[in-house]
Parts: C-alpha cells; sequence; structure tokens
C-alpha cells in the first residue's frame, strides 16, 4: 500500500518517527512531495533556526532511507485538480504522481472524501491509520511503538508510557488499543 503523509503529520516529530517506523517494517510504502517536505521545514522554523535545521537534516536522512518516497507532480495534473483549500492541491497531486491509495492527514475538511474517490484515493487521519496497522500487525507496530517511547524517554529524561506519549501526540484511539494489549 502507498500512503502519501502530509505535511502536518511529519511533522510533530512523535507521529513521523511512529508512521515512518511502520513503513521501516515494510507496513506500508511512504510518500512525500519536496514541497511537503518544505513545509515540514518551515513549520519547525517556527522554532527557531536550530528547528528548521534540524529538521532539513531529517529530511535528508529520509530521502536516503526512503529513496522512492519523493514524488513530484506534475503541473498540469495540479491544474486540473480541485480541493476546498487551493493550497493543498499539490497534496492531491503528488498522491496521485506516487500511484498512492490513501493521503495520511490530519486536514478532513480539506480533503473531501468523494473528491479523493475520483482520483481513486481515500483519507485516514493518523490515528487511525495507525491503530488500522497495529490491529493487523501488532508485533511490528508494537516494537515501533517500544522504540519511539525508548527514545522520547531518552531524549527527554522524562518515563514515558506508550499511553502517554500517544495521548500527547493526539493519537488516543491508537494509545488505548496499544494500552489494552500490553
Amino acid at each position: 500500500m502507498r500512503v502519501l503523509l502530509d505535511a502536518c503529520v511529519l511533522y510533530p516529530t512523535v507521529m513521523r518517527e511512529l508512521l515512518l517506523g511502520c513503513a521501516s517494517q515494510g507496513l506500508f510504502d511512504p510518500r512525500w512531495s519536496a514541497r511537503i517536505s518544505e513545509e515540514w521545514a518551515r513549520a519547525a522554523a517556527r522554532l527557531g533556526p536550530e528547528g528548521e535545521a534540524i529538521a532539513r537534516g531529517e529530511i535528508a536522512v529520509l530521502a536516503s532511507r526512503f529513496p522512492r518516497a519523493e514524488v513530484a507532480p506534475n503541473p498540469d495534473l495540479e491544474r486540473r485538480l480541485w480541493l476546498p483549500d487551493p493550497g493543498d492541491i499539490h497534496v492531491l497531486a503528488s498522491a496521485v504522481a506516487g500511484h498512492c491509495d490513501v493521503i495520511v492527514t490530519m486536514n478532513a475538511k480539506d480533503f473531501p472524501r468523494d473528491i479523493l474517490a475520483e482520483e481513486g484515493l481515500s483519507r485516514a487521519d493518523p490515528d487511525n491509520f495507525l491503530l488500522g496497522l497495529f490491529e493487523a500487525s501488532p508485533g511490528p507496530v508494537g516494537e515501533v511503538v517500544a522504540a519511539v517511547v525508548a527514545e522520547a524517554t531518552r531524549l527527554s529524561g522524562e518515563a514515558w508510557t506508550p499511553r502517554a506519549l500517544l495521548r500527547k501526540a493526539r493519537l488516543n484511539r491508537f494509545g488505548k488499543a496499544v494500552e489494552a494489549a500490553a
């Protein structure tokens, strides 16, 4: 399954690490565009120049980890498409160009299901998407969660539980399922 990851799920860190950890486990093939990466870097710049520098470094690392992930939509395709927010047309065009099945985004209102269906796409929010991956492959997803929790604990010096970290990352249903399985 090919999945276009919108900028709003690549930045914040915990959500990105969970999604890309699952991709590393072979649970889906991630896709994004250079413009999506740039949106991520600009969002991180709000934290200051260090935030942007870190984001650009992470983007470079991801390009080497997932060399087929970046897609470039054709400008003619972008001109043909319509969404309620014209600023998101590039996301839809990237998903079409990347032959994706799903767009994972937190912006449901900007990606109406009927318009996506016309292009053979569906939309999922990250909480439900990760929950679905967990239900289908609890072992690999559980390993990803454990690694992300361990890294968050190491970096923050705070002892995180999976449920608490996932709740903070706005992944409530996924966190509840992970906790129930433990």
